[in-house]
């Protein structure tokens, strides 16, 4: 890796000023407070619900939805918007430590996009609430729990730069996702139309995918985005790839060959 110019430290010396101050951002107990209530909320809530009958909880569940499709759409295009009178580049883009409106309202994107990994510990809620325990799954816990993290990161030390591109393609698959959740409450009427729903697995096996080649591209050409984070981005990506592949097969081809007639 030293022939590669690459250098090895775990954060920056100071957190991006420019968001120092901002709500849920500031103090380091915001990780480990909003994680744990999540957490025991996955341990203790389930033997509390099935007590009770599940909820259908479908106009909740619709609002939800409908508001993470359109908060994920706002930070996609404001994401594009910025970077491209930014004059960004895709395959590797520096930091860049400023107050310029538009790099302000890149940054304001980035904020939002933390916090819609806050608001989406809602999930975990609903399927609870529902008493849908095959989608409350170690991949779904995992997922939700460590791009919370992954997030806080990233809008304190590195709210610029190239991570407008696991951000903007992340928002832009959960446009898809949470569109899907909210046709899906609709009813049978809807869900008939819905044959669609084995390819969101395939999308984010598509997502994770290009962030890992996406990721190791920028190691191998020493891009000055930060070593630290892009290689945390690629490795991050492969137990995603692992899961959501495997849950893929499981769910998908193992069933089709079932269902084969002989």
């Amino acid at each position: 890796m030293a022939s590669l110019g690459i250098s090895f430290h775990p954060f920056p010396d100071q957190p991006d000023e420019r968001t120092r101050n901002w709500p849920l951002v500031d103090s380091f107990w915001t990780v480990p407070v909003l994680l744990s209530i999540y957490l025991l909320m996955v341990r203790y809530a389930p033997k509390w619900t099935t007590r009770h009958k599940p909820l259908q909880l479908r106009a909740p569940l619709f609002c939800h939805s409908l508001a993470m499709v359109f908060l994920n759409g706002y930070i996609c295009l404001e994401l594009y918007a910025a970077t491209r009178d930014l004059d960004y580049n895709f395959g590797c883009q520096p930091c860049r430590v400023s107050f310029d409106p538009h790099e302000m309202r890149l940054t304001k994107a980035f904020w939002w996009f933390y916090i819609s990994k806050i608001l989406e510990f809602a999930d975990t809620a609903f399927f609870i609430l529902r008493q849908k325990w095959s989608q409350l799954s170690f991949l779904h816990v995992y997922h939700h729990s460590t791009m919370f993290v992954f997030c806080w990161i990233l809008i304190k030390w590195m709210p610029t730069g190239s991570t407008y591109v696991p951000a903007m393609i992340n928002s832009f698959v959960h446009i898809i996702m949470y569109g899907y959740y909210a046709l899906s409450v609709l009813g049978p009427r809807v869900q008939r139309f819905l044959w669609w729903k084995r390819y969101l697995t395939g999308l984010q096996l598509v997502q994770f995918t290009i962030i890992f080649f996406w990721a190791s591209q920028m190691l191998v050409r020493g891009c000055e985005y930060g070593t630290w984070i892009t290689l945390s981005m690629a490795i991050y990506s492969l137990p995603f790839l692992f899961m959501f592949g495997k849950f893929y097969m499981q769910k998908y081809t193992v069933s089709a060959v079932g269902k084969k007639p002989i």
